[in-house]
């Protein structure tokens, strides 16, 4: 059992953590988390309160998701946890060859060519069929309400508004963008800090989803607008790529690390590289959290995790090296033992062959999810189909022209997914979820609020709101502003190029929820660096 002793750490500086029984909800966004928290309440579980949560994330946070987005869940039910792999993948006709017939040498960032299947809609749906208790109208009604009657911008969000719409404003000026504008800036700016933003266009396709248990998006008249919108500007997807996707139920996998256990979706998610860092971590003694030997080895194992997912990772049926090859203690020892005083440049090993929104509830009754869900790099691929208010994600951003990389575009294929739910067990029993979103920081921010939580037992808030760290490439690794500066200089000394960000933003966006198996309580954390907010009962 966790032995966090909630009054004695110094990180948790806004705020302790938040303790209930009944049920809990931990998300970026404070009306997002009253959503999920308003379903529980209404006799609906853990799940029925993820989606209900997740949806309204897509009104209340769309800078970071959307109704178009992908999604993925971590879900401990019945004594028992489950993994759903809601990407969707490359749309039949999208290939390296067509991509190149455009004039591109790298996949596009904005527009309809790296637009791969949303995955999202399917997931609430498949969620609610399969572990609900509420119908999906009554779980999707808080974000339908929102989306028609509006509501007032958080500071956070309204900073990445306003950012996302003078960023788009210089660069997307082709008329495919149009609908973007008239969505997100309908008064020919970002709405500010306080002020309203609804949309009936996001209220219209959310009920049509409800309605239709996200038939119409996938096979019926949502699918009909995505698809005349595609071939009308030239673009890849169609409504058959939309009929054919189904999500995916799959076996998590996980690493046993120091008593626990710690859980991840497989590939094409890059959780793989929290549990390939952690497994090179785990027989390595730490003297204390600040301490200069501490952030060198995490960083180090960071470094040589994601080198070897670069180079693996992508959808699970194309990956050549085997994921138990990866996390076999053979391979973390060898790795290990490449970690010396100094800095080094990572490279990817020989393994034996063989802008995101995340959230966590939990229920009275012992269910618990963890639950992504995100576009890409903020507002997606900038692509809104008109009159629905669907805001596409650039998934197919990540995939590799090159043919002969892992992770090389193919039609049909998932692409190498940056957003990841993480779980925590303990001897077949449940702790529960956690998750840092933000791109490329998500494995990153794994692995150090897990080893904030086992290795220096800091309670939820203490293990979020403790300075972060980021891998940026090479040698290159990033801090916060609130970093130790002698910390920094050490690890400068060892030969890290350290890098002190002006602000905390870019270094992810945590919750955690943990069940306290002795006292029968739940004890939350949410982010400090956004709008975070826990809704408890």
């Amino acid at each position: 059992m966790l032995g966090f002793d909630p009054n004695c750490h110094p990180y948790a500086m806004k705020r302790g953590p938040v303790y209930a029984k009944n049920g809990m909800v931990a998300t970026s966004q404070p009306l997002a988390a009253q959503a999920g928290l308003e379903i529980l309440q209404k006799g609906g579980n853990a799940i029925d309160a993820a989606i209900a949560t997740a949806a309204c994330l897509t009104v209340v946070e769309p800078t970071s998701n959307g109704i178009g987005s992908d999604a993925f869940a971590l879900i401990w039910t019945k004594g028992a946890l489950h993994g759903l792999n809601a990407s969707g993948p490359a749309p039949q006709e999208l290939s390296i060859e067509a991509v190149k017939a455009r004039g591109h040498e790298t996949m596009p960032a904005h527009g309809l060519t790296p637009v791969t299947v949303p995955g999202a809609p399917a997931a609430w749906a498949e969620c609610s069929r399969t572990f609900g208790r509420l119908p999906l109208r009554e779980t999707l009604a808080p974000a339908i309400r929102y989306a028609e009657e509006g509501y007032p911008l958080s500071p956070v969000l309204g900073k990445f508004w306003g950012r996302a719409y003078r960023s788009f404003k210089q660069r997307l000026t082709d008329e495919v963008f149009s609908h973007w504008f008239e969505t997100f800036a309908p008064k020919g700016r970002a709405p500010k800090v306080g002020e309203m933003w609804q949309s009936p266009d996001h209220a219209k396709t959310l009920r049509e989803i409800a309605d239709t248990e996200a038939e119409s998006f996938y096979r019926g008249a949502l699918a009909d607008k995505i698809d005349a919108f595609s071939r009308k500007y030239n673009g890849f997807i169609r409504k058959e790529d939309l009929a054919a996707f189904s999500p995916e139920w799959v076996k998590p996998i996980s690493i046993h690390y120091k008593g626990y256990d710690v859980w991840e979706i497989p590939p094409n998610g890059q959780g793989l590289i929290a549990l390939m860092a952690l497994n090179i971590l785990q027989d390595l003694d730490f003297p204390e959290k600040d301490h200069v030997e501490t952030f060198h080895k995490q960083i180090e194992a960071l470094k040589l995790a994601f080198a070897d997912g670069n180079k693996y990772i992508t959808d699970g049926r194309f990956m050549k090296q085997s994921i138990e090859g990866l996390l076999s203690k053979e391979y973390g020892a060898t790795r290990r033992a490449l970690i010396g005083e100094d800095a080094l440049t990572p490279a990817a090993g020989e393994p034996p062959k063989g802008g995101t929104v995340y959230l966590a509830t939990a229920d009275g009754e012992g269910n618990m999810v963890s639950f992504i869900q995100s576009n890409y790099m903020g507002f997606g691929s900038g692509i809104v189909i008109p009159g629905t208010g669907i805001a596409l994600q650039n998934r197919g951003h990540n995939f590799s022209m090159d043919p002969n990389h892992e992770n090389a575009l193919t039609p049909g294929k998932r692409t190498y997914h940056t957003i990841i739910p993480g779980f925590l067990t303990q001897e077949g029993q449940p702790i529960g979820p956690f998750g840092v979103m933000g791109g490329f920081m998500q494995p990153q921010g794994h692995l150090q609020v897990i080893m904030n939580t086992i290795d220096f037992q800091l309670h939820p808030q203490a293990a979020l709101d403790a300075p972060r760290w980021q891998w940026m490439r090479d040698k290159t690794v990033e801090v916060e502003p609130t970093f130790p500066h002698h910390l920094a200089q050490a690890l400068a000394d060892r030969g890290h190029d350290i890098r002190i960000a002006l602000e905390p933003n870019g270094f992810g966006r945590g919750q955690i929820i943990w069940y306290d198996q002795e006292t029968g309580s739940l004890v939350g954390g949410t982010e400090s660096r956004t709008d975070g907010h826990i809704a408890a009962w």
